[in-house]
């Protein structure tokens, strides 16, 4: 087996992994070192994959989950690797794609969002996964808490901010999936 990082994630350590017939997989894990209480959650992510792929949102195809850490340090879990260029700068999508396709791949974008936040938990296996009632305020809470735990100074900006989204917070309608950094 050769593993290789791929690089440009802000979380998990993504390694592609290829095996002795040339097949490639990709292994994601929590990063070393001391990490946020379920921001890593192995598990969780591997399950909300797996349902999604369920859907008409695009995900690659999930292969197992280990959460037995005497294998590599912590759990991890494998699924296909789907070959692709990451237009992360505009430089890089104005080098790789031209207009049009940089055009249509910014309304897909927008499409698979939606596909993704119209899926309904309970129909593809997540209804128990999390509590449906009070979603911004326990999101709210959780942002300000995780600021408080790694903050390296205070910033005015952020208290005002976080005030701002509360006094803002709309009134939940409807439960549905939606991801938290997508991009």
């Amino acid at each position: 087996y050769e593993f290789s990082m791929i690089t440009g994630g802000r979380s998990n350590l993504t390694y592609r992994v290829t095996d002795a017939s040339g097949a490639a997989f990709v292994l994601r894990r929590p990063p070393t070192g001391n990490v946020l209480a379920s921001a890593h959650d192995m598990v969780r992510e591997y399950t909300i994959i797996s349902a999604v792929g369920t859907t008409d949102v695009p995900v690659p195809t999930t292969l197992g989950v280990c959460t037995d850490e005497s294998v590599n340090g912590a759990p991890f879990y494998v699924m296909n690797y789907v070959e692709g260029s990451v237009l992360d700068t505009s430089e890089v999508a104005e080098e790789l794609t031209s207009f049009d396709v940089r055009s249509t791949v910014s309304e897909s974008v927008v499409d698979v969002l939606a596909a993704l936040h119209t899926s309904n938990p309970d129909d593809i296996g997540l209804g128990d996964l999390g509590r449906k009632e009070a979603y911004l305020d326990r999101q709210l809470k959780r942002w300000a808490g995780q600021w408080e735990k790694t903050k390296t100074r205070e910033l005015l900006a952020m208290e005002r901010a976080h005030e701002a989204l509360v006094a803002a917070k709309p009134e939940q309608r409807y439960t549905g999936v939606v991801h938290g950094d997508y991009r």
